[in-house]
């Protein structure tokens, strides 16, 4: 067993604690026993102090756990007071210890000798509440701290499935009106083509969990699935030019992070070209971080500062929530002009390799 999971494991975790101080304990005396030359008999009355100090403490585990939602004022009386009794009642103990083994059978004149130099054992019993105590509350921060983990993790998921099915829905709306488009001025096999690719397109996104990253080359598969239906629609007016390494090619983006900008550029440069429009997918692997770049040569948008200055559509934003909720600040998203003319996107995230 780990420790992670002694801890976890609080009945056992507090046995392992009391046997382990307990020998601390005994251990400790037995060296100053050394130290003042004791007679070899004194380890006897050791090991039945330590024992007794041991089953003294146990039932102040239950005391405590009884009282532990009290007020503090309560709790501090029920301590001290518990503390000063079973200090009390073991230092007598040891009294008799001592008394009986390594001194014979001896009887003090007086009662009140077996409660001589008590505080010393009321002292350590005090710690070992302070110690009970202590490690109660870090249990419980801890605890505590899991939950909240636990808790941040969850919605962490929900926000990036929220935002991966936002997606779906958007590109679907804009493919199935282009279907309608084709069935009725009679494109039945354009309209055919379309609907396969769809298919595909679409059990690629249902088969993949949104909030796992994918290898980029899988990620391109899934990205030329949609620009083939795109393509049914455009015909000779749409070209794609990729260029990914093949290093590249090995890196983990989250799940359709570039589709919607693909999206984008079609709908918002290539659809208002008449003579047709060209597409860029580029990346690479520079300084451990995976540079992707997406561009058109459309007519382009206002910008200020990398972002657009009249955003429409969910796609952008989609786009940049996700990579802030999957990269928190190591992450950059530019946009730019293309050259000679159109719109560029630059993402720049951890360059991590996909395990084969």
């Amino acid at each position: 067993m780990n420790w992670q999971a002694l801890v976890d494991n609080r009945q056992r975790f507090f046995w392992v604690l009391q046997i382990a101080g307990w020998l601390g304990y005994a251990l400790v005396n037995y060296i100053g026993s050394k130290v003042f030359e004791m007679r070899d008999i004194y380890v006897f009355v050791i090991v039945l102090n330590a024992y007794a100090g041991c089953l003294l403490t146990v039932p102040l585990r239950y005391l405590y756990r009884r009282i532990w939602n009290a007020s503090p004022v309560v709790l501090i009386l029920v301590v001290f007071g518990a503390s000063y009794f079973t200090g009390t009642l073991w230092a007598v103990i040891q009294k008799f210890n001592l008394w009986e083994i390594y001194r014979h059978g001896y009887r003090p004149t007086e009662w009140f000798y077996y409660f001589q130099q008590g505080l010393d054992s009321v002292y350590i019993v005090l710690c070992w509440s302070g110690l009970y105590f202590g490690i109660k509350y870090y249990q419980l921060l801890q605890s505590e701290r899991q939950k909240a983990l636990k808790a941040n993790t969850m919605a962490h998921e929900a926000q990036l499935k929220m935002l991966r099915y936002q997606l779906n829905p958007h590109f679907l709306f804009n493919t199935l009106n282009a279907i309608s488009t084709l069935v009725l001025v009679e494109e039945n096999k354009d309209a055919n083509q379309m609907v396969s690719r769809l298919s595909d397109f679409l059990r690629y996104t249902l088969n993949t969990d949104p909030i796992k990253k994918v290898p980029l080359e899988q990620e391109l598969h899934a990205l030329m699935l949609y620009l083939e239906i795109e393509k049914v629609r455009f015909d000779e007016r749409l070209s794609i030019d990729v260029e990914v390494s093949e290093e590249a090619k090995q890196a983990l983006v989250p799940s359709l992070i570039l589709q919607p900008l693909i999206e984008n550029s079609i709908k918002y440069a290539i659809a208002h070209l008449v003579e047709g429009g060209k597409l860029e997918i580029k990346a690479q692997v520079f300084a451990n971080e995976l540079l992707l770049e997406v561009g058109d040569n459309g007519p382009g948008a206002e910008l200020k500062n990398g972002h657009l200055q009249n955003a429409q559509g969910v796609g952008i934003a989609n786009t940049i929530d996700r990579l802030k909720t999957l990269y928190e600040n190591n992450y950059s998203f530019v946009l730019s002009p293309n050259v000679p003319n159109g719109l560029k996107v630059n993402i720049r995230v951890p360059f991590e390799k996909a395990k084969k």
